[in-house]
């Protein structure tokens, strides 16, 4: 059980970090055309709009592989130096 917790714990911690991290890289990325959409403002409706030019599930489920593979070895590392004590 005490694995499973672990293991749980590391994954959810390991998963938002990733999550926030590729949200900051995306924004930080980011490159608004501003002279087009200056030009073009007066005649549009005042939305949003988010183009993107990959799958946002694959970008998902790449993170949760990437996490779930990490949080898999944390418990294993913790448990090898709690033994060695």
């Amino acid at each position: 059980m005490r694995k499973y917790i672990a293991f749980a714990i590391s994954f959810i911690v390991l998963f938002t970090v990733f999550q926030y991290l590729s949200g900051f890289v995306l924004t930080i990325m980011y490159n608004p055309e501003t002279n087009h959409a200056w030009m073009m403002s007066g005649s549009i409706a005042q939305e949003t709009i988010i183009k993107s030019s990959s799958s946002p599930f694959m970008l998902t489920l790449s993170l949760s592989l990437l996490a779930a593979s990490i949080s898999y070895f944390v418990p294993k590392k913790l448990m090898n130096k709690r033994d060695k004590k």
